[in-house]
């Protein structure tokens, strides 16, 4: 993980010097957006899941002082089943968001947003595969099962961004880590790192 990092921070200089360009020409504020993210690797017991935080690192892809309620209240509705789902996608996602800028809407697309998370994997918070880190509030709305997900170090991508992204409900992508956490081995991780550059150029199921 951090020699693969090292390496593709480096090779990745230009396209990341033009993005934080992008970013800060596009709208007033950071270029980076940092954001409180649970760790993994966590034993399950003790139900103080979501105090173990690491600072987590986005390209900026929002206004500046965006309120986060917006999407604090939809993550409680889309985990606890009450949220209404989009005409084509399971995932219930947060379509024609205003609060994301014009540069931001290309980033996520792109899934560019995502580059300064190769310095969370050189700080050995993050791997390249794994579940997603989440958000203290959403760890705060998890059903128990949901918490297998915490006990491997979370990921830049992982199983269920391979197999259909947001086309999935929620319960099935937490399915499909817990999969992930269960399987894991070196060959599966290539395998998803490989699977991963399609899924990503094809765009499909993001927004």
């Amino acid at each position: 993980d951090i020699v693969l990092a090292a390496v593709l921070l480096v090779l990745l200089s230009p396209v990341i010097a033009l993005v934080a360009l992008a970013v800060a020409l596009d709208s007033p504020g950071p270029v980076v957006f940092k954001q409180k993210r649970v760790l993994g690797d966590q034993e399950l017991g003790d139900g103080r899941y979501e105090q173990r935080v690491f600072e987590f690192y986005k390209f900026r892809s929002m206004y500046h002082n965006a309120d986060q309620k917006v999407h604090q209240q939809y993550m409680e509705s889309l985990i606890n089943g009450q949220a209404q789902k989009s005409a084509d996608s399971k995932l219930y996602k947060l379509d024609h968001d205003t609060r994301i800028t014009r540069v931001g809407r290309i980033l996520r697309k792109t899934s560019l947003d995502e580059l300064p998370q190769l310095f969370n994997i050189l700080r050995g918070e993050m791997s390249f595969v794994g579940p997603r880190p989440a958000i203290p509030y959403e760890v705060q709305q998890y059903k128990p099962w949901h918490l297998q997900r915490l006990t491997v170090t979370q990921g830049l991508t992982g199983l269920w961004q391979v197999k259909g992204r947001n086309e999935r409900s929620f319960d099935e992508m937490v399915a499909l880590d817990i999969e992930y956490v269960r399987k894991r081995s070196f060959w599966l991780d290539v395998r998803i790192l490989l699977e991963t550059i399609p899924a990503v150029l094809s765009t499909r199921g993001v927004r």
